[in-house]
């Protein structure tokens, strides 16, 4: 069975640009995700302190990226569904299956206990609920659904404009960082807090990033080449100053101001470097793995830590480098192949409460053109 392809994105009528970006910030995910998996799996890393440092400046605008990407769709997702279709949608497409595959994953963490790193009981049940950042990589999706769902009964019920979007984000980002300060744990609140003003600064920009009048603008080499400094800086000074500090969230809690800005100026550069990766439709395999972002967020931990344990216990593979690239490249085209084996059996609720409406909304099997990759 042929895999989703690039012949059948284009068909949707999809920006490029859009999974580029989404590819590029799920990689980042996988990187971090499974560099401190294989981390606790107590494999050296002494030697390869690049990689750690790697995974630190990672962190500093990967999840910002998401954001502003989700929020830079909202305007016109109100306009086209409306209120309660838009809000059903969130549950549909982001809820339900985070309550399905964390459930799921807890579940397989506790029949595999012996094999797997993450310590589980049947009160991690309840934190799917509660504290959904000790429920591995999941904690993202209800976070954006609960962004989601307020934004739009701020923007759509209270009538809040922009600016007044932009001040109540800044206000509950500051807030949030002062509770990471105090050592306060607010649970689910947090996420709320501290990623709704990338949600705001989405909705924004959102009119300039998807009018196509401006890809040239957006795509220019010249914009690359003033980004690039300012990422290069910002960069540096997230590790240095995390590493001085012996803290990898220490910009981000004490310096809340200054990782907003590196963070913003961190998803500006991935954003130019996806524009110039559409103007010149390079790398299009990166398109594929952009479609299917959400899929792959959803089961990557799983496939991965199912890899690494394989990798180690039956060829006895420890070289870190090695391990992390193995189990990021198969992370992705496993994940692909699930869900488009999913869709081609018609167990479409393995990913959402959405039934396709037709054919056409699924993957369909069709080779990608122009191109030699496969996935």
């Amino acid at each position: 069975m042929k895999l989703f392809n690039l012949h059948t994105i284009n068909s949707t009528g999809r920006l490029a640009w859009i999974d580029y970006a989404r590819a590029i910030a799920i990689i980042l995910v996988l990187y971090r995700h499974i560099f401190e998996g294989l981390s606790r799996a107590a494999l050296s890393q002494e030697t390869f302190a690049g990689l750690e440092h790697a995974n630190i400046i990672f962190y500093s605008f990967r999840m910002p990226l998401f954001f502003i990407l989700s929020g830079a769709f909202i305007a016109k997702s109100l306009q086209r569904k409306g209120v309660a279709a838009l809000i059903r949608n969130k549950f549909d497409v982001l809820f339900y299956p985070y309550v399905l595959w964390a459930t799921l994953q807890i579940t397989i963490q506790l029949l595999l206990s012996h094999f797997v790193n993450a310590s589980r009981s049947l009160i991690d049940y309840t934190y799917i609920f509660t504290y959904p950042r000790n429920v591995d990589q999941f904690w993202y999706l209800l976070a954006l659904f609960n962004v989601s769902v307020l934004y739009i009964f701020t923007r759509a019920r209270l009538r809040l404009s922009i600016y007044w979007q932009l001040a109540l984000g800044i206000a509950m980002y500051l807030y949030s960082d002062y509770l990471s300060v105090q050592h306060t744990d607010v649970g689910l609140l947090y996420d709320i807090l501290h990623f709704y003003v990338f949600f705001a600064l989405g909705d924004f920009i959102g009119h300039q990033l998807l009018d196509e009048k401006n890809t040239a603008r957006f795509s220019s080499w010249w914009l690359f080449l003033s980004l690039l400094p300012v990422f290069v800086a910002g960069q540096y000074y997230f590790l240095q100053k995390n590493l001085a500090m012996e803290n990898h969230l220490f910009v981000e809690h004490h310096q809340p101001l200054l990782f907003a800005a590196i963070a913003i100026s961190g998803c500006a550069f991935i954003y130019n470097v996806s524009f110039i990766l559409q103007r010149y439709q390079v790398l299009k395999f990166l398109r594929v793995i952009g479609h299917h972002s959400l899929y792959i967020y959803l089961t990557h931990v799983l496939i991965a830590s199912a890899t690494r344990i394989l990798l180690v216990k039956l060829f006895g593979i420890t070289y870190l480098p090695l391990l992390l690239t193995i189990c990021i490249i198969t992370a992705i085209i496993i994940s692909i192949a699930l869900y488009n084996i999913a869709m081609h059996y018609g167990c479409w609720w393995l990913y959402s409460l959405e039934r396709p409406k037709n054919k056409l909304q699924q993957p369909a099997p069709v080779i990608i053109k122009h191109t030699q990759h496969r996935i």
